[in-house]
């Protein structure tokens, strides 16, 4: 079996580090794959590194106008054709394998959500050396506590789970993406304890945000896009902050 997989990437103003991201995906020892790249209305150079990869499998395509994370994920996931939907922003790098051993790993246990563990890097691509792994299986009471599913590592069935579409949120929309996935009864997400992807830590980035700001930004994804009542959205995001902390102490290690 050699299912096409779908690389979601939105883009916006990354043209220092899209090429590398790009490259992690053309070096995939899986190769039918393909990225589809959604441009947010970037005001740098992306739109020249993008157009210099001479590649079919790569599809650009850009906004008429700014939208955000949220809606242009959107569109990226609309865009795709394969049978299973993978997540790579745009400065961030996968491992070559990562698409082979994960499909492996997905096909031989009947699996149809998967992540994998990763690694933290610089804005200089240098290694931070922490190493971020997770809990074997996460159910739908897990990831209402914490998003414990790197999205760049993170794999699922379009088959099983069809249109992934989100509300128009500024921040934590790969947590919203997730939260549609639990939707589905049943769901369990895998872990591949594996090193299999790299992400980038900018101090420029929409997830690297004060306290106040990432409160508020948490409360908006259960209130707004999980459609919770005001009380219960509070809870979920104190909640949140909580298992927050314990994750950096359980699952994040220094090497």
């Amino acid at each position: 079996m050699n299912e096409l997989v779908s690389v979601i990437m939105p883009s916006y103003n990354t043209a220092r580090f899209i090429g590398n991201s790009i490259k992690s995906v053309l070096n995939q020892t899986y190769t039918n794959w393909e990225l589809i790249i959604v441009d947010d209305c970037s005001t740098d150079n992306t739109d020249e590194v993008v157009e210099n990869f001479k590649d079919k499998r790569i599809k650009f395509f850009k906004n008429k106008k700014n939208y955000g994370a949220a809606l242009t994920r959107n569109k990226a996931i609309k865009l795709a054709k394969g049978e299973w939907i993978a997540f790579l922003d745009s400065d961030d790098i996968w491992m070559p394998k990562k698409l082979e051993h994960q499909i492996n790993f997905m096909r031989i246990n009947g699996y149809k959500l998967s992540f994998t563990e990763y690694e933290k890097i610089d804005e200089k691509s240098n290694s931070m050396n922490i190493y971020v792994s997770g809990p074997c299986k996460v159910d739908r009471n897990k990831i209402y506590k914490y998003d414990y599913i790197g999205q760049l590592t993170m794999m699922y069935s379009a088959k099983v789970f069809g249109m992934i579409q989100i509300k128009d949120i500024k921040k934590n929309n790969d947590y919203a993406i997730l939260l549609k996935l639990f939707k589905r009864p049943k769901t369990c997400a895998y872990l591949l304890k594996e090193n299999l992807a790299k992400y980038r830590v900018r101090k420029a980035s929409i997830s690297h945000d004060k306290f106040i700001k990432k409160l508020k930004s948490h409360y908006d994804l259960f209130h707004i896009c999980d459609e919770k009542q005001a009380i219960i959205a509070m809870w979920y995001t104190c909640r949140n902050m909580i298992y927050g902390v314990l994750k950096k102490i359980i699952y994040e290690k220094s090497r």
